[in-house]
């Protein structure tokens, strides 16, 4: 099903095509419960990623009738997104020299609804130490709104702090909630927390984006490999991990991870489970502001 299985992908470490795809293969049983129903964005590297890849949101044409889609509204238009929900879809999204892929807060049928509130720290400047104590105060705050949450990796230089929904509440406000909340956050540490969209005016603080969670907006699904030298993974961890300092940003890849799926399994099995209203924390968060 793999063609050109030799290509490589990763240019700096070897890693190619047939890496990913056995990657995929591995974790995916436990990779595909956190993409099931969320349409996905895919980003693409046809050359690998030592040449500019690009974005695909759209497979009105050229997919195979089976992959599973969701016609989105978009202005002046629709989206037909590819929703995953096997090992099929995601080994065929491989094929097509998907490294990454970004999902939606939300699942169909009910887009308006998610069952997620994400929030990515993104530190300006490569410091594990401190964007590791970010979240660990942020995931506090969160616990001052009763509301638990759990820990990923981006894959990048920060981490994925995600607080799982009962579906209830419409994703506008679910998207004000997590802008207050964040403001509330960095209002408690403002030297070193904010929420400039603008990397200048960040000054070496860390970015509190609280964006990936309105209307269309896509975050770096549990388990995906961004393109990335090194090939790092969006890892879900615990947060006793945090605490200890075992894991940094960048501690999980596509050549640890499949045995550390294999050992403990997902971290975040129970994460659907978990869900919560917002009506009390909405409450909470007013009283706290």
């Amino acid at each position: 099903m793999i063609s050109h299985p030799e290509k490589v992908l990763f240019p700096d470490d070897g890693i190619t095509k047939g890496d990913l795809a056995e990657y995929y293969e591995a974790v995916g049983p436990v990779m595909l419960p956190h993409l099931r129903g969320r349409p996905i964005t895919m980003e693409r590297f046809p050359a690998g990623i030592g040449k500019k890849g690009f974005w695909q949101k759209s497979v009105e044409k050229g997919f195979p009738e089976w992959l599973e889609r969701v016609e989105v509204g978009k202005k002046g238009g629709v989206v037909h997104h590819p929703i995953v929900t096997d090992q099929r879809g995601l080994m065929w999204l491989t094929n097509q020299n998907t490294i990454t892929h970004h999902v939606w807060t939300s699942r169909v049928p009910d887009l308006d609804h998610p069952d997620l509130c994400v929030f990515d720290l993104d530190p300006s400047k490569d410091d594990p130490a401190a964007v590791r104590n970010a979240a660990i105060e942020l995931r506090d705050l969160l616990e001052e709104l009763s509301l638990p949450s759990w820990i990923k990796t981006s894959g990048s230089k920060g981490f994925h702090i995600v607080v799982p929904l009962d579906g209830k509440t419409h994703i506008g406000d679910v998207a004000r909630f997590a802008g207050a909340v964040g403001a509330l956050f960095v209002s408690r540490a403002p030297d070193r927390l904010t929420q400039e969209f603008s990397k200048v005016d960040r000054t070496g603080r860390i970015y509190v984006d609280t964006g990936r969670n309105g209307y269309g907006a896509t975050f770096a699904a549990a388990y995906t490999v961004r393109a990335k030298r090194g090939a790092p993974v969006s890892a879900p961890c615990t947060w006793k991990e945090i605490e200890s300092g075992k894991v940094s940003p960048t501690t999980f890849t596509l050549r640890n991870m499949p045995a550390r799926v294999a050992k403990l399994g997902d971290v975040w099995a129970d994460m659907k489970r978990r869900g919560r209203s917002l009506t009390r924390a909405i409450e909470r968060l007013r009283r706290l502001t």
